[in-house]
């Protein structure tokens, strides 16, 4: 058995599911997921835990049972408490702002970058007031929130594709807040 898809689900209080069809639905306070099973597995509820089977154990039942019973937990969580992203924008004269359902994003280009965002995700964008920036500090925060881990992952990842951090030069980029970036030498600091 799969160590990760035999671990129950645990439904906190106010979270509903329903299955029909095998589709699942489960809400919560913060909205509804939907999820389509996987011919051969099948989904459980007892003491109030969902618990996840395979119909037999060929290698692509093991790996869909171990992703449903992940997913699931996943949307639980998502309903309940949501999941949220924080990009940090590095670099001089770099900027973001929210313009309508638009993110602009200015980061050294020519251009300004507009993103559409998403219709079900929130997206803040903070800039950092002048007096607190130093030569190469952070200069803009955006947040990025949602009940649907991957969509709110898949944004973020959308976003620091943009600028990407530089690691030849001083790091200046987008970046995942925490995210640690190794400044490697250039050819002169190489030959020296």
């Amino acid at each position: 058995m799969s160590r990760i898809g035999r671990t129950p689900v645990k439904l906190p209080d106010g979270v509903k599911y329903s299955i029909k069809d095998d589709v699942i639905i489960i809400s919560g306070k913060k909205g509804e997921l939907t999820y389509t099973l996987n011919a051969g597995i099948s989904v459980e509820e007892k003491n109030g835990e969902l618990i996840v089977s395979r119909q037999d154990d060929t290698r692509p039942q093991k790996a869909f049972h171990g992703l449903t019973r992940a997913l699931l937990n996943n949307m639980v969580i998502g309903v309940t408490e949501g999941f949220e992203k924080v990009l940090q924008i590095i670099g001089t004269g770099y900027t973001a702002e929210i313009v309508g359902p638009w993110l602009k994003l200015s980061v050294g280009y020519a251009h300004d970058i507009l993103l559409e965002t998403p219709k079900h995700l929130k997206v803040e964008a903070e800039v950092i007031p002048r007096r607190e920036q130093g030569p190469l500090s952070v200069q803009a925060v955006i947040k990025i929130s949602g009940i649907h881990k991957e969509d709110v992952g898949k944004f973020a990842a959308e976003i620091r594709h943009c600028r990407p951090p530089l690691n030849y030069a001083s790091g200046k980029g987008i970046r995942y807040e925490g995210e640690y970036i190794r400044i490697k030498p250039g050819k002169a600091g190489a030959t020296s």
